[in-house]
């Protein structure tokens, strides 16, 4: 039992790490009301493990800290990608391509508000949410999927078995 507490804990933490480092790293397009953020690929995870649920959110947390996000989106952000996880974590024994469903449309419906009343972005929040939507596919739809599918190669080798 005390083994796969550490593992649990182990798994999210470097999920977390390494969703922090690609936000930071590629921060020029992580940002903003047209933004690609390729660690969102990285919310495929929790169809992998349970670890990867808090990882997702403690990582978007800490990246948007370090991105010099303001209060309101690293609150309703992070909150967005635990909703995206949470939904993607619940479809983990459906098919793989509905597994990114949950992110792009969690972040698609927040991240604009956040946008217009966080920041005063001053464009229509429909326009905001196709803007912000694309990149969630570009991110969470087409490379979470393409990690996926190398991930499944490696199935119970990277990630043990867990039930949360």
């Amino acid at each position: 039992m005390k083994n796969k507490n550490v593992l649990f804990l182990t798994n999210a933490a470097m999920i977390a790490a390494i969703y922090v480092v690609l936000t930071v790293v590629f921060a020029p397009f992580s940002f903003g009301e047209v933004q690609i953020r390729i660690a969102e690929a990285l919310t495929i995870l929790p169809i992998f493990t349970p670890a990867a649920v808090p990882g997702l959110f403690v990582g978007c947390l800490i990246g948007n800290i370090l991105g010099g996000a303001i209060l309101p989106d690293v609150i309703f952000g992070s909150l967005a990608t635990l909703l995206g996880a949470l939904g993607t974590y619940l479809l983990r024994n459906r098919s793989r391509y509905l597994a990114p469903i949950p992110p792009i449309v969690s972040n698609t419906v927040i991240v604009p508000f956040v946008l217009r009343f966080a920041y005063g972005i001053n464009l229509p929040i429909p326009f905001m949410m196709l803007t912000v939507g694309i990149g969630e596919v570009v991110g969470c739809g087409v490379l979470g999927i393409i990690l996926s599918m190398a991930l499944s190669r490696y199935k119970g080798r990277i990630f043990e078995k867990q039930e949360a």
